[in-house]
């Protein structure tokens, strides 16, 4: 006669987090500080999906593709997201202190190119709106550029300069953040497969496999998942998962200082510790027979040609490595961090495109809320609240 395998006990926890990137992480880490049994579960391993993967850019200006695609009105519906990721750089600027780790963070500023007189327009406009939310921009024209970035190609006629903007190594971060939550007491499960959650009678239980754990509170910081698991709550979100590329080269000589991006094509370019310089900006990836992303050829030259001519001197060095992986998007470019409509006890914390840059601020915002203390920032209540569709 068969038997039943044993159904494994229910654990419980003040709050459950589902996802381990760095938005899991350091929500995880910020509400056990404050005295909170957290128990963070993860499909895979921590820190091992677009926290890692992206190219490590600390950003604050808004992107310029979606500026001139959207409008000026919707940047100014964006400066809240400005705001926050102000304050996140702050929390940047004193994270390796905080987790004991050098995380190759630099703050060099952030240098947003102009190839002509109307990209210059366009971004002098953006400046006028990004100031208005409290960031620091100063416009440049070719003499102070050349003066700035001797790098630069002579195609450059100016820019905007952010002196807050910077990278740090993605490589490094979560995985500090986990060590620092295990020791804070966070109890962390990887490899837990897909996670489910649903209310049941004031509490929350996820399951994943063949475990459960309940809890009253719960945070879905699950990147592009998290709009299926807030939809199993009644609040399905618009996130989607979309397939970029990054490239670096072999290290050189100190070159590139600062965060450069190009206002005409997709680009960000920066330069490790090593000497290695990181390529992106957003290419698109594709996917191979099984949905997996794959580096596109034609896009990885296309993006290359796009850094050789902001940046000439590139084109004496070889590139090493090429890779693609999923980031985090949302077709308003705007955060979504707070309770689910009917279940105040349900946070979501997410934010899309720049989650690396983004991520601990929304951390720090969720952990307030939970924990009933003011916003360790000023934000208008509901800023970035989820919606229904």
């Amino acid at each position: 006669m068969g038997h039943k395998e044993a159904e494994q006990p229910v654990m419980h926890a003040d709050v459950i987090i589902v996802g381990g990137g760095i938005a899991g992480l350091a929500t995880a880490l910020d509400l056990a500080r404050g005295g909170m049994a957290v128990t963070l579960v993860e499909a895979g391993v921590p820190g091992a999906q677009a926290s890692s993967a992206n190219a490590g850019s600390l950003h604050a200006q808004i992107p310029h593709d979606p500026f001139r695609t959207l409008g000026a009105d919707w940047a100014r519906r964006f400066q809240p997201a400005i705001r926050l990721f102000i304050a996140s750089i702050g929390l940047w600027q004193r994270l390796e202190a905080d987790l004991g780790a050098d995380l190759d963070i630099r703050f060099g500023g952030g240098l947003l190119v102009a190839v002509n007189e109307a990209e210059m327009a366009e971004i002098e406009t953006k400046a006028a709106i990004e100031r208005e939310a409290g960031l620091g921009v100063d416009l440049i024209g070719r003499k102070a550029l050349r003066d700035l970035a001797p790098y630069l190609s002579e195609r450059a006629v100016g820019g905007a300069f952010a002196g807050i903007e910077g990278k740090a190594n993605p490589l490094l971060v979560a995985p500090a953040y986990a060590a620092a939550a295990r020791a804070a007491g966070v109890t962390i499960i990887s490899g837990a497969g897909p996670a489910s959650i649903a209310a049941d009678g004031g509490t929350y239980v996820v399951a994943a496999g063949n475990q459960r754990w309940r809890a009253p509170r719960i945070v879905i910081a699950a990147g592009s998942e998290s709009g299926r698991l807030a939809a199993q709550l009644g609040t399905p979100l618009a996130i989607d998962a979309v397939a970029i590329q990054v490239s670096v080269t072999e290290p050189a000589a100190p070159l590139v200082p600062h965060l450069v991006y190009c206002a005409s094509q997709k680009l960000t370019l920066k330069q490790a510790k090593n000497g290695s310089l990181l390529i992106g900006g957003g290419w698109d990836a594709r996917l191979d027979e099984q949905g997996r992303p794959q580096v596109d050829p034609a896009n990885l030259a296309a993006n290359l040609k796009v850094a050789l001519d902001m940046v000439p001197a590139l084109g004496s060095l070889n590139l090493v490595r090429s890779w693609a992986a999923f980031v985090n998007g949302t077709d308003d470019w705007l955060p979504i961090i707070g309770p689910l409509p009917d279940h105040p006890d349900a946070h979501v914390c997410f934010v899309p495109w720049m989650g690396f840059t983004g991520g601990p601020a929304a951390a720090r915002l969720t952990a307030d809320r939970i924990l009933g203390r003011p916003p360790f920032f000023d934000l208008p209540p509901d800023s970035f609240a989820p919606k229904r569709p």
